[in-house]
């Protein structure tokens, strides 16, 4: 007689592919496999380097607000990694531009950071507004008569762009520079090619040329109350702010300014037009003038699909415990934001579509010590940028099938290479702003 045997414990399920093109286009079901089997996850990246990915909303908030996580590359244990540049900005260490505040911790962190959110309080923020929706409606006013048009090269990508530029003082003779340097670093369509690396020394020279320019002004004149002229006056009254400090201000400012309002506008669009329903719901109150439902729809934006899917990296200082799982000193870890804001322990009918949804802290901005400074600037551009496109192009559709759109490689952002729509073609006569 033998003894029967039951069935054995099911075999572990097979985790989904992760950074392939499938998974490019729609991450979210692979974000919910995390979620439910492996939360936080030791996951081998794209560029070779290992990371633990951490993907619950509870994890996330408290990894994003965690002192025993730095963001200073120099506490990676994987010294060659680190010394070729794979955990941070393509270019940024050759151009010397790594005291930015996505790099450093308190002290420095908090001295530098003080220096700018002058930039970005709401006074600031809302005396800008005209400005912007001066852009936005410039930039429509450029493509409006066609009847089509690639919404990310004509209207998303330029106009953060220029905001980021005047805000910081860029001359407006000089702006159109930075646009190209910021196309070959997002690889924009028409952009000369030459690599991210170039793009960012370029940068670099021209900011420590603009910043020497600026100082003498200042002496001489006492001028400009721009965000670069506010760093310079900084630093001559004795907040220490070295040169290589203020160029990598700025240049983190305008790199962190402009891509994620970029995928802001793309990404918020495409689902906008992805959902008609919605889409009619927000154009009816944009109508109306219901700023109130605007500001609830461009949150929900940010939380169904917003323009940074990881956080920047962090690592570990000392051993931790983050979601029931042991992380070494020197582990780089990755909240995974996109994953986080889909957590259904945290947002009812997360993957549903709410532009009125109430309660909705969702992380798009991040969390803690280094909640995006930029995050005000953001969302005017957004809503602006959004509430143009309804008004002044009601019939504005997908001009593509979404399995041909291509979203843009790398790990932290998220966006759109190209959105093509149409319309009908509207008159350059913008009405008063929403």
């Amino acid at each position: 007689m033998h003894d029967e045997k039951g069935p054995g414990p099911a075999p572990a399920p097979e985790p989904p592919p992760l950074f392939d093109q499938a998974f490019a286009a729609d991450p979210y079901p692979a974000y919910a496999w995390l979620r439910e089997h492996a939360p936080v996850r030791w996951t081998t990246l794209p560029s070779g380097v290992e990371a633990w990915l951490v993907t619950r909303y509870d994890d996330a908030r408290r990894t994003l607000a965690d002192p025993r996580l730095s963001k200073s590359p120099r506490h990676h244990s994987e010294r060659s990694a680190h010394g070729k540049g794979k955990v941070g900005i393509p270019g940024e260490r050759s151009a010397n531009l790594m005291t930015h505040l996505l790099n450093i911790d308190p002290p420095d962190h908090t001295r530098l950071r003080r220096l700018v959110s002058t930039a970005f309080t709401p006074r600031r923020v809302a005396a800008f507004a005209p400005r912007v929706q001066e852009l936005a409606d410039r930039l429509v006013d450029g493509f409006a008569g066609r009847g089509e048009a690639d919404l990310i090269h004509a209207y998303a990508f330029p106009l953060p762009i220029y905001a980021i530029c005047d805000l910081l003082g860029v001359p407006s003779e000089d702006q159109d520079d930075f646009r190209t340097w910021a196309g070959m670093m997002l690889h924009q369509p028409g952009s000369p090619r030459g690599g991210v690396g170039r793009a960012v020394k370029r940068m670099r020279g021209y900011l420590a040329e603009l910043i020497h320019r600026k100082r003498e002004t200042l002496a001489a004149e006492g001028g400009g109350d721009d965000l670069i002229s506010g760093l310079i006056r900084a630093s001559d009254h004795g907040e220490h702010l070295t040169e290589n400090e203020a160029a990598a201000m700025a240049f983190i400012l305008l790199f962190a300014g402009f891509e994620t309002t970029v995928n802001l506008i793309g990404n918020g669009t495409y689902t906008l037009l992805r959902h008609p329903a919605e889409r009619a719901r927000l154009q009816g109150a944009v109508a109306a003038g219901d700023t109130g439902m605007l500001d609830a729809a461009v949150e929900e934006l940010l939380r169904y699909d917003g323009p940074v899917e990881l956080a920047t990296w962090r690592f570990a200082t000392e051993p931790l415990t983050v979601g029931g799982q042991r992380i070494a000193e020197g582990d780089p870890v990755l909240v995974v934001l996109a994953a986080a804001d889909r957590d259904p322990e945290r947002f009812a009918d997360p993957d549903t579509l709410d532009l009125a949804r109430r309660d909705n802290q969702h992380l798009g901005y991040g969390h803690g010590i280094h909640y995006c400074l930029g995050a005000p600037l953001a969302r005017l551009e957004g809503r602006t940028a959004l509430a143009t496109l309804l008004r002044r192009l009601p019939d504005l559709r997908l001009a593509a099938d979404p399995e041909e759109l291509r979203w843009r490689g790398g790990l932290i952002m998220r966006g759109l290479r190209t959105l093509p729509v149409e319309f009908t073609p509207a008159p350059s006569d913008p009405a008063s702003p929403v």
